[in-house]
């Protein structure tokens, strides 16, 4: 593959993550506001927090689209926002959509492994892929699940 094409495909597949990067930091915010409950405050503190971490994860893959000379998307992902009152089904859909994250930026980090003079791309994937893991390990953590 040349270079130019790996160079668009890697655009291609960062800008599928930036949506999903637009469309998490609302779900987040958006679940943060209906947990209730005795351990609602650490809950809500936590979903905000990942909020955050995820416009972290957004500015990064806008400016390293930037960089590769493409434009960064403005849409959101196909992310199904769901609002429900049960907390437990909220961690749970974080978590499948935390794990959609993951395997898409595994996907980017191999393409990326084929670019030359690509370090900071690929420590930048890198990064994120272990930031997404973490919030892969803290919502099982929430949920019980090991």
């Amino acid at each position: 593959m040349s270079k130019e094409k790996l160079k668009k495909q890697i655009i291609n597949e960062l800008n599928k993550a930036l949506e999903i990067e637009h469309s998490a930091i609302i779900m987040y915010l958006h679940h943060a506001e209906f947990v209730t409950g005795l351990n609602a405050e650490p809950i809500i503190e936590r979903l905000k927090e990942i909020a955050s971490d995820e416009e972290k994860h957004r500015d990064m893959i806008r400016e390293r689209i930037v960089v590769l000379g493409g434009v960064p998307s403005t849409k959101l992902g196909d992310l199904k926002i769901s609002q429900s009152d049960n907390i437990k089904e909220m961690l749970k859909y974080e978590l499948k959509e935390e794990l959609v994250a993951v395997k898409l930026y595994q996907k980017i980090l191999g393409l990326v492994k084929q670019l030359d003079n690509s370090e900071t791309l690929y420590h930048s994937i890198y990064h994120l892929i272990q930031d997404e893991q973490e919030h892969v390990e803290e919502l099982k953590r929430l949920l019980a699940i090991k």
